[in-house]
């Protein structure tokens, strides 16, 4: 980590509006101009540090001197995370609410999200045999969002499908800074949670029962510490927390299809799958492909790190793009090399894509594992139980867009279910119930 003292200051009144127009080239940007991995400087109007690194991730996520209430933007919390929900929790309360997330990604139920996420591709990939073109990122859009409602015990009619998947689609399109796009997902999120807070409503009456190890049974049900329910408010937040993240993960298969793409010899891997080769593919889209820029906290109490004195109450910014590129600890970081994750024994704060630490601990982002998971089994069917053809298309994506994707959005056409390989996916998926 490069440490320049004393702490190097950003010039200007505000970076606010830079960093919008930037994008995931902001913070990286200023530590190479500054030539420091921690700089000072102002953000919404309040003094803030930037840091990147091993070492930084580390302290970032010590839970003794950071926190997060009142660290994320507020527009951000009214569109994307939901406000009271886990995100923004501290202490007990936070341990309290985060074991709950936990008790919902058991290694059983993450086995029935794969089976029921992958029923849903199959389902829609013989749709796409009859299509002259597929949009592949607005499909997976859809198949997660069915995917995630079903895993959860959410019922939702055919005709609802289409506003839920828009309705999640624009939560997560909406950190980017765009007003418009976060008043769509100001809109998006309001719409979703008052539906939500009537299923919950129904779910606490009896009206509707889901399994009780289902998310919408253990949220609709859970209690805090004051042996209290959660209020239909929250736990609205709480049940979208569980599956959003799930919708989140198109944007990192839509990279790795790209990847297949712009890297051929992975493809050839990925249907050998040795050595658990589409666990390794799977973490380094993570790594290499952007989606979440920076993550916030505040400081808890007064501290010293690095000779620099870091403030109560203080807005501390980590960037994770550029952590995840970070030289000091990774060979050949702007390189695309699976074999990377091989017996990987890195730090838990060096690869933070979704956050960093312990997961029981001090991890932000419950959805991980899901995710992880899914990804890894939609890219095994894309090289083993499908074939398709690119039509020419931009496959360019920019880094000024928070979050980013190929602006195709990329084009599929000529798709044919391999029948071999799909028989022996039905008898996989048969193998065990889904619910």
């Amino acid at each position: 980590m490069k440490v320049k003292k004393p702490i190097p200051k950003t010039g200007g009144i505000d970076h606010t509006l830079t960093l919008i127009d930037q994008g995931f080239h902001f913070l990286p940007n200023r530590r190479k101009e500054l030539g420091s991995d921690i700089f000072e400087t102002r953000l919404m109007g309040k003094k803030t540090i930037c840091m990147a690194g091993k070492e930084a991730a580390e302290m970032f996520y010590d839970n003794t001197i950071f926190k997060r209430k009142g660290a994320a933007p507020l527009p951000l919390k009214k569109s994307l995370l939901g406000q009271g929900g886990v995100h923004g929790l501290d202490g007990e309360l936070h341990k309290q609410r985060k074991r709950m997330h936990l008790s919902l990604v058991t290694p059983e139920r993450l086995e029935d999200m794969k089976n029921i996420a992958v029923n849903e591709l199959d389902a829609k990939v013989k749709n796409w045999e009859n299509k002259e073109q597929v949009v592949l990122f607005d499909e997976l859009r859809e198949i997660l969002t069915r995917a995630g409602l079903k895993w959860v015990g959410v019922p939702v009619e055919e005709n609802e499908v289409k506003d839920r998947t828009d309705e999640l689609n624009k939560m997560v399109d909406s950190f980017g800074g765009s007003i418009a796009r976060f008043r769509q997902g100001k809109r998006a999120r309001d719409r979703h949670e008052k539906w939500l807070k009537e299923i919950i409503k129904d779910i606490r009456s009896g009206k509707i029962k889901p399994p009780a190890y289902t998310s919408a049974y253990i949220v609709s049900n859970h209690r805090e510490p004051n042996g209290k329910l959660l209020d239909l408010q929250t736990a609205a937040v709480e049940l979208n927390n569980t599956y959003r993240p799930l919708v989140a993960a198109a944007y990192f298969i839509i990279f790795g299809a790209l990847a297949f793409h712009e890297y051929p010899e992975t493809f050839k891997k990925m249907q050998e799958d040795q050595d658990s080769y589409s666990h390794m593919f799977s973490q380094e889209v993570r790594r290499f492909y952007p989606f979440a820029p920076a993550m916030a906290a505040k400081v808890k109490k007064s501290f010293y790190w690095q000779s620099y004195h870091f403030k109560k109450d203080q807005l501390v910014v980590l960037d994770l793009y550029g952590t995840n590129r970070h030289p000091d600890d990774w060979e050949s970081p702007e390189e695309f090399i699976p074999e990377r994750f091989k017996g990987w024994k890195g730090s838990p704060f060096s690869f933070i894509p979704q956050g960093g630490g312990d997961f029981h601990i001090g991890h932000r982002c419950g959805g991980e594992w899901l995710a992880v998971m899914v990804m890894r089994t939609f890219f095994k069917y894309l090289v083993g139980h499908m074939t398709y053809e690119l039509p020419e298309q931009d496959l360019t994506f920019s880094l000024e867009r928070m979050p980013t994707i190929p602006k195709s959005h990329f084009i599929i056409q000529n798709v044919k279910r391999t029948k071999d390989s799909v028989e022996e996916l039905e008898q996989h998926v048969q193998s065990r119930p889904v619910i």
